[in-house]
């Protein structure tokens, strides 16, 4: 396999011609040689959208060259678009702080930039990965904030509206079935009557309490550690770069969820807690989902010698040796 030589503070080392990473990269994958799970592509999205405003920020302030910034930004753009998604090779077994999938984006970055400007990146790049790509940054400020854009962003676009589908689908099956009254239950055994309607107003409710909550952990996420660089500080980073990376994030995202600079850099740098209420948002949304699939599987369960209080869509066969047999497939995929 044709290679080319790069080089960084470790020494040289052999890297695919046809790759755009460079030495870290290279190195990441020989010496985490763990498992098959890659980084999310939503995570590295979100990286290059950060990548991007940090390039914006950075011009603005007059620290990163004009023709450079609009190269890292074009090169962002076109990633973002579709291409070179397959330069993102890095396992998500690697070093707790994912230094190599920050350089990673920052080498690939940088070849491209080089390229954009028309340069020879395995000669020289007019675009340093460092220097350039990771100004004013580091990877213990990049990474956080790439996985809290990374939230925001799949919350917004596919969790949120998913829950209000389900809303409102319930809602409209708890005016269905407003008049139908039937046993209640308590223990499995009968207790006393409510309706169908009513019974189905609690899901209706679980849905917009899970929604309430997860917007609840949306409001610690949109705190991004950008600016923090290496342990809080802010070392090596102007001090308007943070509040001007968030402006820039915002524009470009059209998040109803602003992004805004962490208070506090020290504590965007160390803790998690953000995403562990999101995960304890999370876990309630499945457990609601659970207790639904679950009751909707058992009221429709038989026809005839089950409950049968509800009667389930005839969506595929059910059984390859009892024709017209239907299982509660649907429900079942959720539990």
């Amino acid at each position: 396999m044709p290679y080319r030589i790069e080089k960084d503070t470790m020494g040289e080392i052999k890297v695919n011609s046809t790759s755009y990473w460079g030495a870290q990269t290279q190195r990441s994958l020989e010496n985490f040689k763990i498992g098959i799970e890659k980084m999310p592509s939503e995570l590295i999205l979100a990286f290059v959208f950060l990548k991007y405003a940090c390039a914006s920020a950075n011009e603005s302030l007059g620290l990163l060259e004009a023709k450079k910034a609009h190269a890292i930004k074009e090169v962002c753009q076109t990633i973002l678009d579709g291409k070179y998604r397959d330069q993102f090779p890095l396992s998500v077994w690697q070093t707790g702080s994912g230094t190599q999938t920050n350089m990673n984006l920052n080498e690939v970055i940088s070849s491209l930039a080089t390229l954009q400007l028309g340069d020879d990146f395995r000669q020289k790049r007019t675009v340093h990965p460092n220097d350039d790509v990771n100004m004013s940054q580091s990877s213990n400020d990049t990474f956080p904030s790439a996985m809290r854009i990374a939230f925001v962003l799949q919350l917004q676009e596919q969790l949120l509206p998913a829950v209000e589908k389900l809303e409102h689908s319930l809602k409209q099956k708890e005016e269905e079935f407003n008049e139908i009254i039937k046993i209640g239950r308590t223990h499995l055994q009968d207790a006393t009557p409510l309706t169908l309607g009513q019974e189905f107003s609690g899901y209706v409710e679980m849905m917009r309490k899970a929604k309430e909550q997860i917007k609840d952990a949306l409001k610690y996420l949109q705190e991004l550690a950008i600016g923090g660089t290496a342990v809080g500080t802010g070392i090596n980073c102007h001090c308007d770069f943070s509040a001007l990376v968030c402006e820039s994030l915002n524009e470009m995202t059209q998040t109803k969820f602003k992004f805004v600079s962490h208070p506090n850099k020290f504590h965007g740098l160390t803790s998690h807690d953000g995403e562990v209420f999101l995960s304890g948002a999370l876990n309630a949304l499945a457990s609601n989902l659970m207790k639904i699939a679950n009751d909707i599987r058992w009221l429709g369960s038989g026809p005839r010698s089950g409950i049968g209080e509800l009667f389930l869509p005839a969506n595929e066969p059910g059984s390859s040796i009892m024709p017209g047999k239907i299982n509660p497939t649907q429900a079942e995929a959720i539990t």
